[in-house]
């Protein structure tokens, strides 16, 4: 048996001299220089940077220059003096309203004890204090709200937050169910679908589902009848005519609907309930129903349940305040090859000029007006306006149904500056505010981009539509510009209110 080997402590004795020597040499060191870190005086001692102060967050920054448009003195002009005139007595229509609740309620007891619920269903009553009703008392000759409106602000929350209580397809949509022509170019029902949804303080509001994403373009060889309707352009068509002062647009916002429980478990249209249908994917779709449009490629479907949409608060009811639907002058040839006269003629504003209303009064320049907001949205599809007929012939044009705006931020179609190029006249007040908003403090893509984060499907539009915007208002100002150089100012900016002048330093020259 082999004796134990001899030069084994050799071995250990040399191993521990090594570790003693790496832990003198080396680590010993190391471990001074931390301790030695933090020690008052020592020149070597950690210098932490100092905390950043801290920034606002994104949306409160965005704000201010919005804040700061509104409170230029072009948007806080005195009113005419003495009161607004106002669209509706205050008596007249809660008593309307009162009357339409009590119907509502009495058909939804009918339509229950029809189905034998049981359950409980207390009427709804209509309060005085609703911001839909306020909203319709607050129109007034000046515009659909005035320019600072709680009223407004409220109703765009309560459209967003509100339980809905009926679901129903649009006038437009049972027009079609029994008037479909094939013969004709008609826009596919399921292409521009919307439905009105009730809400339960019984607010109304149109209902336009989300067809086409934000960073899609309109395809280049579409036409202009046949585009898809875009619920952001609702949106933002309602921000810009507030930005442009116009308050034209009745209050929009977006949200997110639960098709199953806002809309078919509310709707008593059997034909609705019919056009419901659960899509392989597993979502919950619907589409409108029409002889040769019943079709589910033209459904549109939730997530499973959820749709983005716009919301457009109802006008007052047609009986309460009646509306003239007029032609415009300048409307587009609605086939693949036709041209209307003022296409061909640039001599053609002379003629709309001969006859009344555009003769005199302010009719034209509201037109001029529309022109310039569908220019900056991109809308062609303005084929008529619709006016308050208690306000007469110069009563302000209604800019309803913007949703084929926004299609296309790569081409600026300049024919729909038609009335401004062909008449050469605009409003003061219009031209100032524009000029205003081609200032670098208030600059048109900033302001349209700070109101629309307050919208809660933000971002309402991609950052190349908000940077058309600021493209196109400078060819409108440059569409100006050669107007008054061919007949001069006096001629062309037309003197609509007497309001007082802005300060010097926050004047905006018509000479730019």
């Amino acid at each position: 048996m082999p004796g134990p080997r001899r030069d084994r402590p050799a071995v250990l004795l040399l191993l521990g001299a090594l570790l003693a020597a790496d832990l003198y040499f080396h680590l010993w060191p190391r471990a001074r220089r931390e301790l030695s870190a933090g020690a008052p005086g020592c020149p070597c001692r950690r210098r932490h940077p100092a905390p950043a102060a801290p920034q606002p967050p994104p949306r409160a920054r965005a704000a201010s220059a919005l804040r700061r448009l509104f409170a230029h003195p072009l948007y806080r002009a005195a009113a005419p003096p003495g009161p607004a005139e106002p669209l509706l007595g205050a008596r007249e229509a809660l008593r309307y309203y009162r009357r339409k609740a009590a119907r509502w309620n009495r058909r939804h007891k009918l339509y229950r004890e029809e189905l034998n619920l049981t359950s409980p269903s207390a009427p709804l009553p209509l309060r005085p204090e609703a911001s839909w009703l306020q909203f319709h008392l607050g129109i007034s000759r000046d515009g659909l709200y005035p320019r600072s409106s709680p009223a407004v602000t409220r109703l765009l929350r309560d459209m967003q937050e509100f339980t809905t209580i009926s679901a129903d397809y649009s006038q437009d949509e049972k027009a079609l169910l029994g008037a479909c022509d094939c013969s004709q170019i008609v826009k596919p029902s399921g292409v521009h679908l919307k439905l009105v949804l009730r809400f339960q303080d019984f607010g109304k509001a149109m209902f336009k589902p989300m067809r086409q994403k934000r960073e899609e373009e309109t395809p280049e060889d579409f036409f202009y009848f046949i585009d898809f309707q875009r619920h952001n352009a609702e949106i933002a068509a309602f921000h810009l005519d507030r930005i442009l002062d116009f308050r034209r647009v009745p209050p929009t916002v977006g949200r997110l609907i639960n098709v199953t429980k806002d809309i078919l478990e509310v709707t008593k249209n059997e034909i609705l309930q019919s056009v419901f249908f659960v899509s392989p994917a597993s979502n919950v779709c619907f589409f409108a129903k029409c002889p040769y449009m019943c079709k589910t490629e033209y459904a549109v479907c939730g997530n499973p349940h959820l749709l983005e949409g716009s919301l457009s608060a109802f006008l007052p009811s047609l009986n309460l305040a009646p509306r003239l639907s007029i032609p415009n002058p300048w409307i587009r040839s609605y086939s693949f090859d036709g041209k209307e006269e003022w296409e061909v003629n640039p001599l053609y504003c002379n003629t709309v000029r001969e006859i009344y209303p555009y003769s005199n009064g302010n009719r034209l320049l509201n037109i001029v007006d529309m022109a310039i907001f569908d220019f900056l949205i991109g809308n062609m599809d303005r084929h008529h306006y619709e006016m308050f007929t208690k306000f007469g012939d110069d009563g302000f044009l209604l800019h309803l149904d913007n949703a084929r705006g926004f299609g296309r931020h790569s081409h600026d179609e300049t024919s729909i500056l038609a009335p401004l190029s062909q008449c050469c006249i605009i409003k003061r007040t219009t031209l100032l505010r524009l000029q205003l908003l081609a200032e670098p403090e208030y600059r048109l893509s900033d302001v349209m981009r700070e109101s629309l984060l307050q919208d809660r499907l933000a971002p309402i539009l991609t950052e190349p539509h908000l940077l058309a915007l600021d493209r196109r208002l400078q060819l409108i100002l440059r569409a100006v510009r050669k107007c008054i150089d061919t007949y001069g100012e006096a001629k062309v900016v037309a003197n609509d209110t007497t309001q007082p002048e802005a300060p010097a330093s926050d004047r905006v020259k018509l000479a730019t």
